[in-house]
Protein backbone atom coordinates (compact mmCIF):
# COMPACT_ATOMS: atom_id res chain seq x y z
CA UNK A 1 0.00 0.00 0.00
CA UNK A 2 1.07 3.79 -0.89
CA UNK A 3 -0.38 5.69 1.32
CA UNK A 4 0.51 8.85 0.04
CA UNK A 5 -1.25 7.98 -3.31
CA UNK A 6 -4.64 6.88 -1.19
CA UNK A 7 -7.22 9.90 -0.46
CA UNK A 8 -7.86 10.47 3.10
CA UNK A 9 -11.56 8.13 3.60
CA UNK A 10 -10.03 4.95 2.37
CA UNK A 11 -6.85 5.87 5.16
CA UNK A 12 -9.51 6.07 7.25
CA UNK A 13 -11.70 2.93 6.76
CA UNK A 14 -8.44 1.30 6.94
CA UNK A 15 -7.44 2.64 10.02
CA UNK A 16 -11.28 1.48 11.34
CA UNK A 17 -10.97 -2.10 10.00
CA UNK A 18 -7.82 -2.37 11.80
CA UNK A 19 -9.61 -0.83 15.64
CA UNK A 20 -12.19 -2.95 15.06
CA UNK A 21 -9.87 -6.44 14.26
CA UNK A 22 -7.41 -5.31 17.27
CA UNK A 23 -9.91 -4.45 19.82
CA UNK A 24 -12.13 -7.62 19.20
CA UNK A 25 -9.54 -9.93 19.35
CA UNK A 26 -7.92 -8.21 22.45
CA UNK A 27 -11.77 -8.73 24.13
CA UNK A 28 -11.89 -12.26 22.89
CA UNK A 29 -8.55 -12.74 24.93
CA UNK A 30 -9.35 -11.14 28.06
CA UNK A 31 -12.78 -13.14 27.81
CA UNK A 32 -11.04 -16.32 27.56
CA UNK A 33 -8.54 -15.22 30.56
CA UNK A 34 -10.84 -13.80 32.88
CA UNK A 35 -11.19 -15.30 36.45
CA UNK A 36 -14.35 -15.69 38.49
CA UNK A 37 -15.11 -13.36 40.99
CA UNK A 38 -13.54 -14.11 44.14
CA UNK A 39 -16.81 -15.28 46.52
CA UNK A 40 -16.85 -15.00 50.00
CA UNK A 41 -16.25 -18.24 51.72
CA UNK A 42 -19.92 -18.45 53.28
CA UNK A 43 -21.25 -17.77 50.26
CA UNK A 44 -22.67 -14.22 51.50
CA UNK A 45 -21.58 -10.83 50.59
CA UNK A 46 -21.92 -8.63 53.45
CA UNK A 47 -22.40 -5.70 51.45
CA UNK A 48 -25.64 -7.11 49.22
CA UNK A 49 -27.73 -7.27 53.13
CA UNK A 50 -30.53 -5.27 53.54
CA UNK A 51 -29.14 -4.32 57.00
CA UNK A 52 -26.23 -2.96 55.11
CA UNK A 53 -28.51 -1.00 52.88
CA UNK A 54 -30.49 0.42 55.68
CA UNK A 55 -27.72 1.34 57.76
CA UNK A 56 -26.57 3.30 54.42
CA UNK A 57 -29.84 4.87 53.67
CA UNK A 58 -29.77 5.52 57.53
CA UNK A 59 -26.65 7.68 57.11
CA UNK A 60 -26.38 9.46 53.60
CA UNK A 61 -30.51 8.75 52.31
CA UNK A 62 -31.28 7.29 49.02
CA UNK A 63 -29.16 8.83 47.12
CA UNK A 64 -26.00 7.42 49.29
CA UNK A 65 -27.41 4.18 48.04
CA UNK A 66 -27.97 5.10 44.70
CA UNK A 67 -24.49 6.30 44.63
CA UNK A 68 -23.12 3.22 46.21
CA UNK A 69 -24.97 0.81 43.40
CA UNK A 70 -23.60 3.61 40.32
CA UNK A 71 -20.23 3.29 41.99
CA UNK A 72 -20.06 -0.71 42.47
CA UNK A 73 -21.60 -0.61 38.88
CA UNK A 74 -18.80 1.17 37.30
CA UNK A 75 -16.02 -0.82 39.32
CA UNK A 76 -17.68 -4.34 38.15
CA UNK A 77 -17.24 -2.73 34.53
CA UNK A 78 -13.11 -2.88 34.69
CA UNK A 79 -12.99 -6.24 36.09
CA UNK A 80 -13.64 -9.94 34.74
CA UNK A 81 -15.72 -10.64 31.42
CA UNK A 82 -17.53 -7.93 31.71
CA UNK A 83 -14.01 -5.64 30.71
CA UNK A 84 -14.14 -7.92 27.57
CA UNK A 85 -17.33 -6.57 26.59
CA UNK A 86 -16.45 -3.25 27.74
CA UNK A 87 -13.77 -3.25 25.47
CA UNK A 88 -15.58 -4.40 22.55
CA UNK A 89 -18.25 -2.38 23.03
CA UNK A 90 -15.55 0.85 23.40
CA UNK A 91 -13.63 -0.57 20.01
CA UNK A 92 -16.60 -0.71 18.43
CA UNK A 93 -17.84 2.87 19.60
CA UNK A 94 -14.08 4.21 18.11
CA UNK A 95 -14.05 2.28 14.87
CA UNK A 96 -17.35 3.88 14.09
CA UNK A 97 -16.28 6.90 14.52
CA UNK A 98 -13.65 6.75 12.26
CA UNK A 99 -15.62 4.73 9.65
CA UNK A 100 -17.91 8.63 10.24
CA UNK A 101 -15.01 10.63 10.08
CA UNK A 102 -14.32 9.02 7.03
CA UNK A 103 -17.28 9.94 5.09
CA UNK A 104 -16.71 12.92 2.47
CA UNK A 105 -18.17 16.41 2.79
CA UNK A 106 -20.09 17.55 0.34
CA UNK A 107 -18.27 20.35 -1.75
CA UNK A 108 -17.87 23.54 -1.10
CA UNK A 109 -20.51 26.28 -2.79
CA UNK A 110 -18.52 28.52 -5.51
CA UNK A 111 -17.81 31.46 -3.90
CA UNK A 112 -18.30 35.09 -5.81
CA UNK A 113 -20.92 37.31 -6.70
CA UNK A 114 -22.99 34.54 -8.35
CA UNK A 115 -23.16 32.64 -5.19
CA UNK A 116 -24.57 35.38 -2.92
CA UNK A 117 -26.48 34.32 0.02
CA UNK A 118 -30.39 34.25 -1.16
CA UNK A 119 -31.20 35.91 2.42
CA UNK A 120 -29.81 39.03 1.33
CA UNK A 121 -31.69 39.16 -1.71
CA UNK A 122 -34.36 41.57 -2.18
CA UNK A 123 -37.64 40.00 -2.23
CA UNK A 124 -41.08 40.75 -3.33
CA UNK A 125 -41.71 43.02 -0.17
CA UNK A 126 -38.63 45.02 0.03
Amino acid sequence: MRWKQIDRSTRLRAVSKAILIVGLLGASVIYWNAAQAPQYPPGYDPEDSKQFLRQMELYGGKANVLAYELREWWIGLWHGKTLAFTVAFLTVLLAAGFRLAAIPLPPLPATGAASEDPRRQAGPGT
